[in-house]
């Protein structure tokens, strides 16, 4: 038996940026960091004696005699990818649920690959999960997914995460100390909507505009962003990255149609109101997290104003994927 844990992320600025349709004509670049909710995937061998040769639990279950036969494309596919055929019991859960806007599915899919790998003895890199998990869900299952929560989810940690118009890409862990991580993360407040949404419907339109060029000026204005972020993070000018992020947001719902409604314009401006500089909707939009900065002085007053909404507290991830137990 193996179990892996991958942690979700928080995409704070430069998000559209990592879509190859943009970054192989511009470069792109992401500012994020993953956070202590994490996927589990438990892999283990399945007896000869069942009458079907695979079990996979999920929020189904399903009991199949071939690859072929899997509903779950994710599963079907990371399956023939590393030449699994029969003889598996795959259990998944998580600390949140899917359609967050924190990159539940790619957490996923490194995870079950991560867990894969290592019922298969095989010890594979972070980077090799993240490009395989890129790979998998852009080629193969051609879902509407960007490059950054494949890397920000196997390598984990804060980090600036640039694309290149080769395909190249490079992560870089921006250098806070235990000390500085706790205070910035302080400022940081989380907001689940109760808003689901599939991040593959409202990225349509998006996609559409940035294959044809529509979209370009915005993004091109949403990369910038992520270097004086990143800079103001490490002077400790929380403040000054809050306001960054704000820029940000507007930005953002310029996008798509899809990604802001009255609804959640109404949060946040009354979470702006009642003290917070800056934040963000996660993910793809439509609905999902609400993440703002704050000093942490005014997080009682944005509770308050918020009070139809579900705090999730969280914490940041240093460790990415990892294997928590091996039994052979």
């Amino acid at each position: 038996m193996v179990i892996c844990k991958t942690p979700m992320r928080i995409s704070f600025l430069g998000g559209g940026t990592d879509y190859p349709d943009y970054y192989r004509r511009h470069g792109g670049q992401v500012f994020c960091t993953s956070i202590d909710k994490y996927s589990y995937v438990i892999a283990k061998g399945y007896p000869i004696y069942f009458e079907n040769s695979i079990k996979v639990s999920y929020s189904k279950l399903e009991l199949v005699k071939s690859i072929d036969d899997l509903l779950h494309p994710a599963v079907r596919e990371c399956f023939r990818f590393l030449g699994i055929e029969r003889n598996i019991e795959i259990q998944y859960t998580a600390d949140l649920p899917a359609r967050t806007g924190m990159g539940s599915s790619s957490s996923f899919t490194v995870c079950l690959l991560h867990a894969l790998y290592t019922h298969k003895g095989q010890v594979v890199s972070k980077r090799r999960l993240a490009e395989e998990a890129v790979h998998i869900e852009q080629n193969i299952l051609k879902e509407r997914v960007g490059s950054q929560d494949q890397f920000g989810a196997a390598i984990g940690g804060l980090q600036r995460i640039r694309f290149g118009k080769d395909d190249t890409i490079d992560c870089e862990p921006i250098p806070l100390t235990a000390e500085a991580l706790e205070a910035f993360g302080r400022n940081l407040i989380l907001f689940y909507t109760g808003l689901t949404r599939t991040a593959h419907e409202v990225l349509k339109e998006q996609i559409d505009n940035t294959k044809s060029g529509t979209l370009d000026a915005d993004l091109h204005r949403l990369g910038a962003l992520v270097d004086p972020a990143v800079e103001a993070v490490l002077q400790g000018k929380f403040d000054t990255f809050g306001e960054i992020l704000d820029c940000g947001w507007v930005i953002k719902q310029g996008l798509s149609s899809q990604i802001a409604n009255p609804q959640i314009s109404d949060w946040y401006e009354k979470a702006k109101a009642a003290g917070a500089i800056g934040g963000k909707l996660l993910g793809a939009g439509g609905g999902g997290c609400l993440l703002f900065y704050a000093p942490e002085s005014s997080h009682n007053a944005i509770r308050s104003a918020l009070g139809d909404l579900q705090e999730i507290p969280f914490r940041f991830d240093r460790e990415g994927s990892s294997v928590i137990f091996v039994h052979r």
